[in-house]
C-alpha cells in the first residue's frame, strides 16, 4: 500500500492546465457543487453508450509529452463506451443497492487542492457526495463522481455489467474510431469563436483565478459541446481511469519504474497540470495508484460488443 501522504505528492503532478488565456467579462456561472436549481438529469445519462466498431489506428503523438511517443499500430475489438463520465447521481444508485464502501470512505478522507494555501491536502470526510468536504455542499447528481479509486470505479462498473476501457479504446474513442486526426477530441483548439470547448484550467499556473469557461470546480456532464461522434467530456473536467496497469509504449526506452499499483488516467481535468494542454489531448496520458482518489479524477465505463 502506497503511503497517503506519497500519493498526494506524486498526484500533484497529473493535472490539467490550459495555455489559453481568456476574456475575463466572459465568464459565465461560477458553479462548483450542487444547488437548488440542481436536479437529476437520468435521460441525459442512463443507459446511453457510443458504439465503435473494431479496427486499427495509430496511437500516440510524435509532438505531446515523451510518455505518448512512440506512434504505434493497435488493433481494437468493437466496443461501447458511455457518452459521459459516470455521475453522482448513478453512482448513488451503486451505493444505495450495494452498500459499497469508497476507499475515500474506508481511509476517512481524500485529496483536495486547497486554494488558499495552494497545496494538496487529505480533507476528512471529503467523499463521492462532499468533493470539497463536509463543511461545503453536496456535488449535484448531474455533476461526475469524483473522489473515486480505480478500485471504486472497477467496482461500479463490475455492479453496472461492463467494466473499464483499455487505454486504447478510450484513444480510439476519442479519435471517433480512429476517423478524426484532431489534437482534441473536438478539433485543433480549447477555444472555438470565443468559446472554451471544455471543461479545463484558464492559465499557466496555480494563480490565474477560474471561471472563464463557465465554472471553477467540476462542471454538469455534457455542458460543452459532443464531439463528432457523439462523447463528451472526453477532455478536461475529470480524468477518466482506464483499466491498464500504466507502462511505456514499446519502443519507448526512457527510464521507467513499472508499478503493477498504477493505472493509467486518461483525459486531463479542469485542474492544473504541468503538461499544460497536451494533458486534454486524445494522446495525453498519465497515471495514479489505484487506491488514490482525488476530486478531479472520475471515470466512465465500457462494454464488449463482440
Amino acid at each position: 500500500m502506497v503511503v497517503r501522504s506519497l500519493i498526494l505528492s506524486l498526484s500533484v503532478m497529473l493535472f490539467s492546465c490550459s495555455s489559453n488565456q481568456a476574456d475575463k467579462s466572459k465568464a459565465q456561472k461560477v458553479s462548483t457543487v450542487a444547488t437548488e436549481n440542481d436536479a437529476t438529469n437520468e435521460s441525459i445519462t442512463k443507459g446511453t453508450m457510443i458504439y465503435f466498431e473494431g479496427g486499427s489506428f495509430m496511437m500516440g503523438s510524435d509532438n505531446g509529452t515523451p510518455q505518448e511517443q512512440p506512434v504505434h499500430q493497435v488493433e481494437v475489438k468493437s466496443f461501447k463506451i458511455d457518452k459521459y463520465p459516470v455521475t453522482v447521481g448513478e453512482f448513488r444508485r451503486f451505493i444505495d443497492a450495494t452498500k459499497f464502501q469508497t476507499d475515500a470512505d474506508r481511509f476517512g478522507d481524500s485529496g483536495v487542492f486547497d486554494f488558499k494555501t495552494s497545496g494538496w491536502t487529505l480533507v476528512p470526510g471529503a467523499n463521492w457526495q462532499y468533493p470539497m468536504g463536509r463543511n461545503e455542499p453536496k456535488a449535484g447528481d448531474n455533476y461526475p463522481v469524483t473522489h473515486v479509486s480505480w478500485n471504486d470505479a472497477n467496482a461500479y462498473a463490475a455492479w453496472a455489467g461492463k467494466r473499464l476501457p483499455t487505454e486504447a479504446e478510450w484513444e480510439y474513442a476519442a479519435h471517433c474510431g480512429g476517423k478524426s486526426n484532431s489534437k482534441f477530441s473536438w478539433g485543433n483548439e480549447l477555444i472555438q469563436n470565443g468559446k472554451y470547448m471544455a471543461n479545463v484550467w484558464q492559465g499557466e499556473d496555480l494563480k490565474v483565478k477560474q471561471g472563464a469557461d463557465g465554472f471553477a470546480l467540476t462542471s454538469p456532464v455534457g455542458s460543452f459541446p459532443e464531439t463528432s461522434c457523439g462523447l463528451t467530456d472526453m477532455g478536461g473536467n475529470v480524468w477518466n481511469w482506464c483499466s491498464d496497469v500504466y507502462t511505456m509504449y514499446p519502443g519507448n526506452n526512457a527510464p521507467f519504474h513499472s508499478n503493477p499499483e498504477a493505472k493509467v488516467i486518461r483525459g486531463g481535468s479542469f485542474f492544473f497540470d504541468q503538461n499544460g494542454e497536451n494533458s486534454y489531448s486524445t494522446s495525453g496520458r498519465a497515471s495514479n495508484t489505484q487506491e488514490t482518489s482525488l476530486f478531479n479524477t472520475g471515470f466512465r465505463c465500457a462494454e464488449n460488443s463482440e
